[in-house]
């Protein structure tokens, strides 16, 4: 009897590595010099050899130059990026400090545009004349969306403010077997406002932008990936929103884990330490799981991790140099 040949599983990434400097076309200047930080970020990079990467945390140009370095350094032959909500001016007062034109004005924190934003490198071609960009949909707009009160909610604020903080996009991309769907985006920290909860409620309705799409409008074997900022058990933020997405059946939650995020694990915490995807300090958050790849139920798991090794691993010190955040990684087939 003739076998039916298996299709490779496909490695999906994302990786919230801080690629963003303090200026326009820095980040192509430290890739062209010797800079530990990024050797670390290429260093864990090659070693987890995904088939796909989301980058949630990359400074973007205009021309590409800097997303063309990146991925000639980390072998990948296909990018995608368009330019971010990231430092993209409003002209208004977003944050109502009484001062225009900083970092919380524009439609996503960033101190110039393209500041911290996302970029998609893979093996195989991108699919680029399918892509659909969500970013410009204003938050208002959203079905049920939350708006803040007061006066960092007033109308003249909700008629320019986008949801994306920094992006929303779904991206296809031909994999040997058949099209991949990547649903990509990074959201605000749901931290760092007042009492009006704006970035919070911002935080939950990005999130809740994908449930509208799988509700109305969902692509064939989409992948939702990037960095949510927000922990289903722990940390700031509307927890129980990430706890109803992730139990919904028609996307699998991989729960990927490390060793080393159980052994730092966090005592006050309630959620499973092995399952964090950012070490940050003991006295601040401590240790979140953000950073997700939850494929479509119609796709088979096969293997799934956080590249967070113990201290004993070889891999251990380049982890704790390329930053805060954790590679979160999922084999998949169909």
């Amino acid at each position: 009897m003739a076998t039916v040949a298996q299709a490779e599983p496909l490695r999906i990434a994302t990786f919230a590595a801080p690629l963003g400097r303090d200026g326009p076309g820095l980040l192509l200047r430290d890739l062209g010099r010797d800079d530990p930080q990024i050797d670390a970020v290429a260093a864990v990079v090659l070693d987890t050899d995904a088939d796909i990467l989301l980058l949630t945390d990359v400074d973007h140009d205009l021309d590409g130059l800097t997303l063309a370095a990146l991925a000639q350094r980390l072998n990948y032959p296909h990018r995608f990026a368009l330019a971010p909500n990231t430092g993209l001016p409003t002209g208004l007062d977003l944050d109502g400090n009484g001062t225009l034109g900083e970092a919380r004005d524009a439609q996503g924190y960033g101190r110039f545009p393209g500041d911290s934003g996302l970029a998609v490198l893979s093996r195989y071609p991108i699919i680029t004349g399918e892509v659909r960009d969500l970013s410009a949909m204003l938050w208002r707009d959203l079905p049920g969306a939350t708006l803040p009160e007061g006066p960092l909610g007033s109308a003249d604020i909700m008629a320019v403010q986008r949801l994306s903080s920094t992006a929303h996009w779904i991206v296809p991309i031909a994999a040997p077997d058949g099209p991949v769907t990547l649903m990509a985006y990074s959201a605000t920290p749901p931290v760092f406002d007042g009492p009006e909860d704006r970035n919070g409620l911002r935080n939950r309705d990005e999130l809740r932008l994908w449930a509208h799409i799988l509700d109305h409008d969902a692509p064939l074997d989409f992948i939702i990936i990037g960095n949510a900022n927000l922990d289903p058990a722990d940390g700031a933020g509307y927890r129980a929103a990430m706890q109803t997405f992730l139990a919904d059946p028609r996307i699998i939650d991989p729960a990927p884990d490390s060793p080393g995020g159980l052994a730092a694990a966090n005592p006050d915490h309630t959620g499973d330490p092995a399952l964090d995807t950012a070490d940050w300090p003991d006295d601040g958050p401590g240790n979140l799981r953000v950073s997700y790849v939850l494929p479509a139920a119609t796709w088979s798991v096969t293997g799934a991790g956080v590249v967070w090794p113990t201290g004993d691993d070889p891999l251990a010190q380049a982890v704790a140099a390329a930053g805060p955040h954790r590679m979160v990684w999922v084999d998949i087939a169909r």
